[in-house]
């Protein structure tokens, strides 16, 4: 039952991303983003390994953010400082689905995420040890908020 569940929930979302906007203009790179989440989302549940980019051994959150774009086709840079420098800036609107989060979570140290729709990201959490679902308007994600970046435009 858990796993009929997780199923169609991804597939809901990935209706729901792949469907929104349609009175406005078409974004061609829709299936892109639908790829890109659904890759991301996929990853719930597996283990954190710093320095991990294969999901069969573990993922660190630049590693989720570079497969999920590996698997939609789209070639991004391997580390997050490095992701955060080469991705187009997000401004003047919330993040969407598919775009990046990043964030400083400590002088030196960046953190990235993977945004699933206009509220949550889905990133490897160092303290869960896992990928996980979160929130980006918690305190704790706004108060180390750097911007938001895409690949997909």
């Amino acid at each position: 039952m858990k796993i009929w569940s997780r199923s169609f929930a991804l597939a809901a979302m990935l209706t729901m991303i792949l469907t929104s906007g349609c009175a406005s203009r078409p974004d061609p790179f829709a299936k892109a983003r639908g790829e890109v989440v659904l890759a991301g989302l996929s990853q719930v549940g597996t283990p954190y390994v710093y320095g991990g980019s294969d999901p069969r051994d573990g993922l660190d959150c630049s590693g989720l953010t570079y497969y999920a774009h590996h698997v939609a086709g789209v070639r991004i840079p391997r580390v997050s400082v490095d992701q955060l420098r080469a991705a187009k800036p997000v401004s003047g609107r919330r993040p969407r689905a598919g775009d990046m989060v990043f964030f400083r979570i400590a002088p030196g140290e960046h953190h990235v995420g993977l945004m699933v729709d206009d509220e949550r990201f889905v990133h490897a959490s160092t303290s869960r040890r896992e990928v996980r679902l979160d929130w980006l308007d918690k305190p704790y994600w706004q108060a180390r908020f750097l911007g938001a970046g895409t690949y997909l435009e």
